[in-house]
């Protein structure tokens, strides 16, 4: 067991990773968007790169954990904090893959208005004053993901709630074509969980069998017995 888990790191590290590569891969390919929460973004993001971290900078804290299965939780439990402090102290967020901010801004607009007839728009930012909220449209249009981002202060939960409600209902009447980085992602990613498990089956089958000790008593029944004259 404690030589598994020596080497459970070589494998763990890619395994993760891969499947959020295949993940994204399929929303690329999707005809619709796909819309997560900040949050949730955060969380699979985190877990995705957890066994990359455990291996890397966490590596640090091994040592003192030990290479039991309790201190790999303990080393997992410190980068769940982490991660659950970035997403606690980052500003409110909603995510939207597979589309462009082109595609996006009519849907927030048409959102923004519903919610405050007399919002302001300057650029790609949009300001609610009757609802007290303000955001900003950052796009990436090479990777064909927009985030919509909370400025200034930070909204109320309802009002939150109430603007991603309706723009998730929005999203979801929007068809687009498939994204090019759809194919590169789930190849991509279908490599590396190929490569993860074969280094699991490696990791397994190359364990040294345990060793036998021989009991006492068998060793003394084989013995010679001398016989006293």
């Amino acid at each position: 067991m404690n030589s598994l888990l020596d080497t459970l790191p070589l494998w763990v590290a890619l395994l993760p990773l891969g499947l959020y590569l295949l993940a994204l891969g399929w929303v690329h390919l999707g005809r619709r968007p796909v819309m997560v929460t900040g949050v949730w973004d955060g969380i699979v993001l985190g877990a995705a790169t957890s066994g990359l971290a455990v291996v890397g900078p966490l590596s640090i804290v091994r040592p003192v954990a030990g290479g039991t299965l309790w201190g790999w939780l303990i080393v997992l439990l410190l980068f769940g904090l982490i991660v659950a402090l970035c997403v606690l102290v980052s500003r409110p967020r909603l995510v939207v893959y597979n589309i462009t901010v082109e595609q996006l801004r009519p849907v927030v607009a048409e959102v923004v208005s519903a919610l405050d007839p007399a919002a302001r728009w300057a650029g790609e930012a949009a300001a609610m004053p009757s609802r007290g909220l303000q955001l900003h449209i950052d796009g990436n249009g090479s990777m064909r993901s927009v985030s919509l981002v909370a400025t200034g202060e930070r909204p109320s939960l309802e009002v939150w709630a109430e603007f991603s409600r309706r723009l998730r209902q929005g999203v979801r009447r929007l068809r687009v074509r498939s994204s090019p980085w759809g194919a590169i992602f789930a190849a991509v990613g279908g490599i590396v969980v190929a490569v993860a498990a074969w280094s699991a089956y490696v990791s397994i089958t190359h364990q040294a069998p345990p060793r036998r000790v021989p009991l006492h008593g068998a060793a003394d029944a084989r013995s010679p017995r001398s016989v006293g004259t």
